[in-house]
């Protein structure tokens, strides 16, 4: 119902001017125009105070966080602050305002102290009345839990239950439960009914919700029945012995050390490891981890517990997991752990073991014994330094096709010296060729470099093997510098009749010997030479390529090589061919063959150069008539006419297309006339070939007729040079009979008068006008 405010009768005229509610103690908190203060309860409206405060006005309030209010005057800018005193609110309540119902309502609202003895009043006199939900509800809003004792739930369990209501203490653990979270003892006390009455997941639902206390007393009760919640109850309780035993009933071996660990309590795990070990062995190996990973176990106690049962493949998983830093100190570990497979029955995980390089620091003398008795060949070999005993693993394995893993040999041979591999394949091959002859050179091709190329071909040629020393090579052949090895594979290669092989290293190997491998193939009359032809070829040695085919039949591979193979080298067979006296048909036939491909400048050398130019007459006559062109062509066919005489005038004169450089030169010894003709055809190019070679011969008169018709001044200047003459005044023999001629012959002939003027200029010019005019 709506309340009044209690005005003052000295302030009748009084009005609220500010007013703040808290939230949190339900209270509101007024300021009047006069500076009074009013505190109220909200849920009754009751005035609980009021008092003046201050003479000024306030113009501005705020409230105060948890409860209070903040407020400012106008005029004498007083800042108050006011709220109340919970340790005398109650008993002011119930002395002052004698309202002891509203004492116990804000007792229990805001935990107001200084009503305990109000509160215990209230609450028998309730259950006296047999209002258990009122009592209940007392009981749990008492201030300071003051109410919330075993008594008081002793009370509930002493009220008997109405038909068809709960019993009177769950109806109290129910309203306390809605209130917030139990208290240790109240847990264990509610905990006790519901778990006789076949209830654990109501429990559960607490524990969930928060709403229980966690102990030891509640864990020990609920273990009986739930080792799941029992656990969390100890985890929450901080109970880590009992925390660690439900672990171990779940087998949650990997959670034991880090919890441990995490709380800091010291365990004896020895003995769980010994208790876990006879009943769950697995669980044991994963604990036994954990504890070797927190150094919180002696991994040699570990082992002999396990093999105290002769759990091999339980120490085998522990140890694998305790060694793997592969310490030093470790040592006699990892050679037990070999130890227990190789004797126990399991050498494949030993094998495993030894294959993955995962320990160094065992003792590789007796492990390596051990492997040798239980058919463990290879990892025995890895373990041996006696050259005998390697010989005698590595012969006994190889000739086990089961046996042998072609990988493993090669890695072997890998961690061996080169003297040792050496003298392991000797054994290999002396013992059983045919078998091992794969390997060995697998072996020899991988470790080449290391061992020796030359070492290792003097090997298989010592077992006379010539097929193993080609496996061999033509492994490594492809791509070593070494000239001797890619001699070598030639001469096994040719040995063994892999002439295809022959004929493509000759072709495309830069490495080889080119004198040593030509040597070899003619030494050696291969029924194909293509490859010496390759050879000869390539470095130049032609010559005697052409001498070796000549001599052995093979002339269908001469015309071969010239016609498809090297044509520009045609010129050189062609005259190897005429110093050993080769039928002249043959040698035409082959010139007919190769046709425009020859290189006729080379070819008229050579001929030349043995007095046969005229062997090449038909052919030549025979490029000429198919419209060939070619200086060179031309100047060959004019030698060859020049020589014989065959109207070389005539080609002289007509021909256009030799060199006349070349053939002037060619006919000066032959026929100075000649050579005349074909410097004059120079055009001027040859000028002073021309000049010479008349000098030389007396051909004044056909050196006149040409300076005259060529009317060069320059040309007549190099002739007439006054500087020729001596300093005795003589002009040279050859000077004067050229003026002679020019005189005589030239001028007189020449119907030109441009031809005369020119030629008096260059008189003129070169001081020599009397010459003109003698008689």
């Amino acid at each position: 119902p709506a309340q009044n405010i209690p005005v003052p009768a000295d302030a009748a005229q009084d009005f609220p001017v500010a007013m703040q509610a808290s939230k949190e103690q339900a209270l509101v908190y007024m300021m009047s125009k006069m500076g009074y203060m009013y505190i109220f309860d909200i849920f009754t409206g009751k005035c609980l105070y009021r008092a003046r405060i201050t003479q000024g006005v306030v113009f501005s309030t705020a409230p105060i966080a948890g409860g209070g209010l903040m407020a400012i005057t106008a005029r004498q800018g007083q800042v108050l602050k006011v709220g109340i005193n919970k340790a005398t609110l109650a008993p002011y309540i119930v002395q002052t305002l004698r309202d002891s119902e509203l004492a116990i309502a804000l007792a229990s609202r805001l935990q107001l102290p200084g009503a305990d003895e109000l509160y215990v009043q209230q609450f028998q006199t309730l259950l006296a009345q047999g209002n258990v939900p009122a009592a209940a509800k007392l009981a749990a809003g008492s201030p300071g839990g003051v109410l919330r004792n075993p008594d008081t739930i002793a009370k509930f369990n002493a009220v008997p239950a109405q038909p068809g209501q709960p019993q009177p203490v769950f109806q109290y653990f129910s309203i306390l439960l809605d209130k917030g979270k139990l208290n240790a003892m109240e847990s264990v006390e509610l905990a006790r009914p519901v778990l006789q009455q076949g209830k654990p997941q109501l429990l559960e639902k607490w524990l969930q919700e928060d709403k229980l206390a966690c102990s030891e007393q509640l864990g020990d009760m609920v273990a009986t029945v739930d080792v799941n919640m029992a656990l969390s109850i100890y985890l929450r309780a901080e109970v880590p012995e009992k925390a660690i035993n439900c672990m171990m009933q779940r087998g949650e071996f990997d959670k034991i050390v880090a919890y441990a660990a995490k709380v800091g309590y010291r365990a004896d795990y020895s003995y769980m490891l010994q208790s876990i070990a006879r009943t769950n062995p697995a669980g044991a190996l994963e604990f036994a981890k954990q504890l070797s990973a927190a150094s919180l176990v002696d991994p040699n106690q570990v082992v002999d517990l396990f093999m105290a049962s002769n759990r091999i493949q339980e120490t085998t998983a522990f140890l694998l997991e305790a060694l793997k830093e592969n310490k030093p100190e470790h040592a006699a570990l990892q050679t037990k752990l070999l130890e227990v497979n190789l004797r126990g029955g399991s050498p494949q995980v030993a094998d495993a073991i030894l294959q993955n390089k995962m320990f160094t620091h065992y003792d590789r003398a007796y492990i390596g014994k051990l492997c040798e008795a239980s058919g463990l060949s290879q990892r025995a070999m890895e373990h041996f330094d006696n050259v005998d005993d390697i010989k005698r693993s590595l012969v006994a394995m190889c000739s086990n096709p089961q046996m042998m893993n072609p990988d493993f040999v090669l890695t072997f041979f890998g961690s061996q010296s080169p003297e040792t591999s050496l003298e392991c394949l000797k054994e290999l091959l002396g013992r059983n060729m045919r078998g091992t002859i794969q390997i060995v050179t697998q072996v020899a091709a991988k470790y080449s470099e290391q061992i020796g190329s030359e070492q290792l071909c003097e090997m298989f040629e010592g077992f006379k093997c010539y097929e193993g020393m080609f496996m061999y090579l033509g492994q490594i052949v492809n791509i070593s510098t070494d000239p001797n090895v890619h001699f070598r594979y030639i001469e096994c290669a040719a040995k063994t009749g892999q002439l295809k092989e022959v004929e493509r290293v000759c072709k495309d190997s830069t490495v080889y010997d080119p004198s040593a491998v030509k040597k070899f193939l003619m030494d050696a009359k291969l029924p194909d030479p293509r490859a010496l032809i390759h050879v000869c070829d390539r470095f130049d040695f032609v010559d005697e390529m052409t001498a070796y085919l000549y001599n052995n039949n093979a002339n269908k591979y001469i015309e071969v090589y010239c016609q498809k193979v090297r044509p520009a080298k045609t010129p050189v067979v062609i005259g190897k061919l005429l110093d050993l006296d080769c039928n002249e048909d043959f040698i035409r036939n082959l010139l007919n063959s190769v046709g425009i491909n020859c290189p006729v400048d080379d070819l008229v050398v050579e001929v030349e150069r043995r007095n046969r130019l005229r062997l090449l007459q038909p052919w030549l006559e025979a490029q000429v008539s198919m419209g060939n062109r070619e200086t060179a062509t031309h100047n060959a066919i004019g030698k060859i006419y020049i020589t014989m005489n065959r109207e070389p005038t005539s080609f002289l004169k007509n021909n256009q297309f030799y060199d006349p450089a070349v053939l002037g030169k060619f006919c000066e010894k032959l026929d100075p006339s000649l050579a005349f003709i074909a410097y004059q055809r120079a055009a001027g190019e040859c000028d002073d070939q021309l000049i010479k070679v008349c000098n030389t011969n007396g051909l004044f008169k056909d050196l006149a007729r040409y300076l005259v018709e060529k009317q060069d001044g320059e040309l007549w200047a190099r002739v007439l040079n006054a500087e020729q003459t001596g300093e005795d005044g003589v002009e040279p023999p050859n000077r004067r009979a050229l003026i002679d001629q020019v005189v005589q012959t030239a001028l007189p002939e020449t119907k030109n008068p441009d031809e005369v003027s020119a030629t008096v200029k260059a008189f003129m010019a070169g001081g020599g006008t009397s010459g003109l005019l003698q008689p």
